[in-house]
């Protein structure tokens, strides 16, 4: 869970530093940029950890490979919106698409994910995430 939350809040810093690139460079040049340097590392990652299976991908569901568009449309986002609505009021929006649209994955199992059900807790959880969206939205 620690790594999980550090990797959150990388996502803020992510956000600050997009902002600014995406107005120096342009909001594709600095989303590419991101992945382009994402993609040297994970091949660093990948040519010093050890001979690895290569994926499969002909095998694969072709709707298992959306992650690939989603990702870049994720980082467009980000650069497009920081700038004009700050960082907080970003991540609490963003927050508030991911664990509303994860309540429905789980509770219908889509995308082979284990099934479970939306109780009064997790419905109360995603009301005050949107109650934080509206509280930030106003200060």
């Amino acid at each position: 869970m620690p790594l999980v939350i550090l990797a959150g809040m990388g996502l803020s810093v992510e956000a600050g530093l997009l902002g600014p690139l995406g107005g120096q460079v342009g909001h594709l040049w600095a989303t590419l940029s991101i992945f382009g340097v994402g993609s040297a590392i994970l091949f660093l990652l990948l040519l010093f950890s050890g001979p690895q299976q290569g994926p499969a991908l002909n095998t694969l569901p072709r709707w298992q490979l959306i992650g690939g568009f989603l990702g870049p449309m994720y980082v467009i986002v980000l650069t497009l919106a920081t700038p004009h609505i700050g960082i907080a009021m970003t991540m609490i929006a963003i927050l508030s698409g991911q664990v509303g649209k994860s309540v429905l994955i789980d509770h219908f199992g889509w995308f082979g994910a284990a099934r479970k059900k939306v109780n009064g807790e997790r419905w109360l959880a995603l009301l005050l995430i949107v109650a934080a969206l509206v509280l930030i939205a106003r200060g």
